[in-house]
């Protein structure tokens, strides 16, 4: 159950943020097409939640054995919703913020670096639920 929670909310996470970044992406290529390299940022930060989740459940799938005792069992299960959760939580953030950011930066080009600055914050969410799943799943 942990590896299929980190794999299936990491990538809802991913899918959401990036076809939700996408729309502004495309919609800022339109406006100022000089701009859609530096649009794409968001779609690929929102992409990486799911190599998230693959790591993790890869992990969780090594670490399973037919004699495992419960807590161990409940661990693996934690660890997987801890990257999993948080993926979809930081896919959402990175899909609303890449939506408006990029279409903002098409009318304001200067406000490209803050823009990223709030994407690396909406990223932290996913890192955090990573390392967290990587402490769970690794203690014995």
């Amino acid at each position: 159950m942990g590896a299929t929670s980190a794999m299936i909310f990491c990538s809802m996470g991913a899918a959401y943020g990036t076809a939700k970044s996408a729309l502004g992406m495309v919609s800022t290529g339109i406006i100022k097409p000089n701009l859609i390299m530096k649009a794409i940022i968001p779609a690929i930060m929102a992409g990486i939640r799911a190599i998230y989740g693959l790591v993790v459940a890869v992990l969780i799938t090594a670490k399973i054995k037919p004699d495992m005792t419960p807590r161990n069992s409940f661990q693996l299960l934690g660890g997987g919703l801890a990257v999993g959760l948080s993926g979809l939580a930081a896919g959402i953030a990175i899909g609303v913020v890449g939506d408006t950011g990029v279409r903002a930066m098409g009318q304001q080009p200067r406000l490209f670096v803050g823009m990223i600055l709030i994407l690396v914050f909406a990223e932290v969410l996913g890192i955090y639920g990573l390392i967290v799943a990587l402490i769970l799943v690794t203690q014995n």
